[in-house]
């Protein structure tokens, strides 16, 4: 594959549309149609994506007999979605601060204790570079409705392990929430 050039499409306020032009190894050229959330690629290196733009949370209950789990809303799905709490990382805010901020806006849970940092991870690598730390850990306290946002209808609750194997059967979810969960529920 030969990389031949970047074009913005369309700039939106959170996310840029790009048309990705290369040429395949037996000589033909194309056109690969991708979005991200940076509003200025040029270049291959750029594709790279250096930043972490957004926190996955993987969070337990004290005794890890139970998992945290969103259902939320999804417009792009049409539907409601079983998800680990997410978010955008702020400017200069660090891994470990924009998790505390995103579990306790979407749940108003306190981020107790933080077991594991997964590396980076794609959120959707077949259309988008945007890219993810997951952040496995322990939260307590009264989960509450989506305090901080009027745009976001996000139900959390905690559910053993027998109640993920059933939800799994029956619901839609996030591609990397429904791994997780899988291996939960063994």
């Amino acid at each position: 594959m030969k990389f031949n050039g970047i074009k913005k499409v369309q700039e939106g306020r959170f996310i840029t549309r790009y048309d990705v032009s290369y040429t395949t190894s037996e000589g033909h050229e194309k056109i690969y149609e991708m979005i991200s959330r940076d509003k200025e690629m040029k270049t291959l290196a750029d594709l790279n994506n250096p930043r972490i733009d957004a926190v996955v949370l993987v969070m337990f209950d004290e005794k890890h007999e139970r998992m945290l789990l969103n259902r939320e809303f999804r417009l792009a799905a049409g539907c409601y979605v079983y998800n680990c709490p997410a978010g955008l990382v702020d400017p200069g805010e660090t891994i470990e601060e924009a998790a505390k901020r995103e579990l306790y806006e979407e749940t108003g849970l306190e981020l107790v204790k933080i077991e594991d940092i997964i590396g980076e991870s794609y959120s959707a690598v077949g259309f988008s570079n945007e890219k993810n730390i997951t952040i496995v850990g322990t939260a307590k306290g009264e989960i509450r409705k989506d305090i901080d946002s009027e745009f976001e209808e996000i139900t959390s609750a905690w559910y053993a392990r027998e109640e993920i194997a059933g939800l799994l059967k029956e619901y839609p979810f996030a591609g990397r929430t429904q791994a997780f969960c899988y291996m939960f529920s063994k």
